[in-house]
């Protein structure tokens, strides 16, 4: 008795909590729940919506951006793509789906058919900007690190004063340093131009701006009101005078890269004409066409790929590289043996006649294939750019100087280690001694043909990708091709690379002060100038034939 009396007021006790628990568990759960499950109230913009006014259209959506409602960005996206509609008897937004259907914006819900004289919410290009701030708004709390970088750029740019809330709120938890970083500077970009900020933190604003020192900086840095203190203004001028040298320098860099690119492809388009020219002494003017069947052969490749086996696209260069040579290579040969082994020694009647088989091939092309262009298509990995500073790079470009320099190593090491090379530096060094020695100059001329036609078609490998695949790809570049290897010194490979780079850096130097047309005008001038002095080039071969 003296137990259960001790027992009972503990288990009373844990009675009345358990009851008092319940109790106030079921008031406080309902409020939970409403408060959980409350959507934002987005009443107020859908009625801007439907008062077909600009004024209106931009406030909404400012207050879209900000409302935190699922349906937002269904909203905003609606109206970018011009299916967010309204009526203006009901005052009902309605979004109309891909498929076709109806959607009420506020609910969610199907709609079964739209009300009479419904209208499609207007918009200009102020409603577009107001459209792609609050998309960046939107974005600025997305899980995905990528897609709010993305976001903070867009709010750069557009500078909406409404997202200043949402952009404080974004860099109160984003843990990312490169995000943050872009939200910081998408928030000076909007303090430099509004309205009512002291000069201390629009002074502080034009300094974090002008640390990007890219163009998009520039033109934030521009739109300091007019009515800004004197010493604002002069803080703007000097991060603009600081960003437009770092601009300059940056212009500079990247005329070199357009210049080296540019020598890599004249590099690919002559070095095979550099040994057919160093060994032979024949002036091919077919080499362009050469560079034009393998661009063919390139496009056929494709053709059949997506015909029969789509999935190997991606490789469909790799693929073509060995054909195109092995196909150009053949095509070398039989011109050797049937026309050019005739005319050794007579420099015009090979002119004439490889001219005449170089339009002979172009109307081989145009009969087969069509006078109109081809179009041969980039695999991934060869699609795309990335920035590396200032400078915008494209991977195919890249990777074309990465082919350019792997052809003049291979080139380089067949010279040097193969016996074939051996006996084509002999060959052009001194052709009689070499004869005299058991060489059979007659093959060696033939594989030598062979060897300049198969790398003229894999250097079409490479120009399908940046130029019109048409009967005429050849002939933009045989010209060039002759003075890079004339300028280079003649059957040499390096003076052949340091004349490609040299007259490519100079070529897109020279362009933005005279044009793409006098520019060649003045290198060309430059070259001839040049070869009056050093009539064999930069780097002139030695040899008793060579030299006598």
């Amino acid at each position: 008795m003296t137990m259960i009396s001790r027992g009972l007021p503990s288990r009373l006790g844990c009675v009345l909590l358990l009851a008092l628990g319940l109790i106030a568990g079921a008031l406080l759960l309902p409020r939970a729940a409403v408060a959980q499950g409350a959507a934002p109230d987005i009443s107020t913009p859908l009625a801007q919506l439907t008062t077909d006014k600009y004024d209106d259209t931009e406030a909404a959506l400012g207050a879209l951006a900000l409302s935190g409602s699922p349906a937002a960005a269904g909203i905003v996206a609606a109206l970018a793509d011009g299916r967010l509609m309204y009526s203006p008897a009901t005052r009902q937004v309605l979004i109309k789906t891909p498929q076709g259907g109806l959607v009420d914006a506020a609910t969610g819900q199907p709609v079964a058919e739209a009300p009479p004289g419904a209208k499609a919410v207007r918009v200009n290009n102020r409603i577009r900007r107001a459209i792609e701030a609050a998309s960046g708004t939107l974005a600025l709390v997305n899980p995905d690190p990528a897609k709010r970088l993305e976001a903070a750029s867009a709010v750069m740019r557009a500078r909406d004063e409404a997202a200043l809330p949402a952009l404080d709120a974004a860099l109160a938890k984003e843990a990312d340093a490169k995000v943050k970083s872009a939200l910081t500077l998408a928030r000076a970009s909007i303090l430099i131009g509004k309205a009512g900020v002291p000069d201390a933190d629009r002074i502080a604003a034009i300094a974090t701006v002008g640390e990007q020192g890219n163009q998009d900086a520039l033109a934030v840095l521009r739109s300091v009101p007019a009515d800004a203190s004197p010493a604002v203004k002069a803080a703007a001028q000097d991060a603009i005078a600081g960003i437009e040298r770092s601009l300059a320098i940056w212009s500079v860099g990247q005329n070199i890269w357009y210049g080296v690119s540019l020598g890599s492809v004249l590099l690919l388009a002559a070095i095979g004409l550099a040994i057919t020219f160093g060994v032979m002494g024949v002036i091919n003017m077919a080499h362009g066409e050469m560079v034009m069947l393998g661009a063919y052969v390139t496009f056929v490749v494709q053709e059949l790929i997506r015909t029969y086996n789509p999935a190997l696209f991606d490789l469909s260069l790799l693929i073509a590289i060995p054909v195109a040579f092995l196909f150009t290579g053949l095509i070398g040969v039989l011109i050797e043996r049937t026309v050019i082994r005739f005319l050794y020694g007579r420099a015009l009647e090979t002119l004439l006649a490889t001219w005449g088989i170089s339009l002979i091939l172009q109307q081989a092309i145009r009969t087969a294939f069509g006078p109109t262009n081809r179009e041969v298509g980039a695999p991934g990995w060869m699609s795309g750019a990335f920035e590396l500073g200032q400078l915008s790079i494209t991977y195919g470009r890249l990777w074309i100087i990465v082919f350019a320099m792997f052809v003049f190593v291979a080139l380089l090491a067949t010279l040097r280690l193969t016996r074939i090379g051996l006996e084509m530096r002999a060959v052009t060094q001194n052709r009689r001694m070499a004869a005299s020695m058991g060489i059979r100059t007659n093959w060696v001329d033939a594989m030598t043909f062979g060897l300049g036609s198969g790398i003229a078609g894999i250097a079409g490998v490479a120009l399908s990708q940046i130029d019109n695949v048409s009967p005429n790809l050849g002939q933009s570049y045989i010209i060039d091709s002759f003075l890079v290897v004339v300028f280079g010194g003649v059957g040499n490979l390096w003076g052949t690379l340091v004349g490609a780079m040299s007259l490519g850096i100079a070529n897109k130097m020279l362009e933005p002060y005279a044009g793409a047309v006098l520019g060649k005008i003045a290198l060309l001038v430059i070259v001839i100038l040049f070869i009056q002095k050093r009539p064999r080039g930069l780097f002139a071969l030695k040899g008793r034939a060579i030299e006598s």
